[in-house]
């Protein structure tokens, strides 16, 4: 006896014979994407309803009062904390400032799917947390704001380095490559698998 399963079998009659042919039964489960970069589709009609049964809590927050300012607090705060490290001049400190922010602001909203709280059906398990936002329409003032932190964060440690050339290009690579351009349109829903990094992407 054979110890592997095997998929289900539909019996289809062959003409008039009390003979069967016998077919496997599509298996419509969401599937793991083998290749390196693949795209997550629209949800059904059964999952958007599951999304909107109750408000997400794991993403409507972006868009609550005083939301806005808990960024700027946390650059401060690293900023600060980078200062009273010794040895660390203000350039590096800003630098450094910059690394964690856009590091951490990708872990966040990039890289964690799902949300922690149960209350959905499973139906946000495959979506990051930015394509969770605004019930992932596009163009909305609390995207706007997330895009352009980085980007105004960039220009201050860029002005606050001195225009090192070689902090500059660290800056303008991670800040471009990590906090801009996964938050763009043209990499909406969009998944790269990196090996050890990244689990594979489920799809449908």
């Amino acid at each position: 006896m054979s110890d592997t399963l095997s998929p289900p079998l539909n019996r289809v009659p062959s003409g008039g014979s009390t003979d069967s042919k016998m077919e496997p039964v599509k298996d419509r489960r969401r599937r793991r994407a083998s290749s390196i970069i693949s795209h997550v589709e629209p949800e059904t009609l059964e999952e958007e309803n599951d999304q909107q049964m109750l408000p997400n809590m794991n993403a409507s927050w972006v868009d609550q009062r005083g939301a806005w300012a808990v960024h700027v607090v946390i650059i401060m705060l690293l900023k600060g904390f980078f200062n009273m490290l010794p040895g660390i001049t203000n350039e590096w400190s800003w630098t450094i400032t910059n690394t964690t922010y856009v590091i951490g602001s990708y872990v966040m909203f990039h890289l964690v799917k799902g949300t922690p709280f149960d209350f959905n059906g499973g139906a946000y398990d495959n979506l990051t947390m930015w394509e969770q936002i605004n019930d992932g329409m596009l163009y909305t003032p609390s995207r706007k704001f997330l895009i352009l932190v980085p980007i105004v964060l960039f220009l201050v440690s860029t002005h606050y380095s001195r225009y090192d050339l070689q902090l500059f290009l660290w800056n303008f690579s991670l800040t471009t490559f990590v906090a801009v351009v996964p938050k763009l349109p043209l990499t909406h829903r969009l998944r790269i698998t990196i090996p050890f990094l990244t689990g594979p992407a489920q799809i449908k």
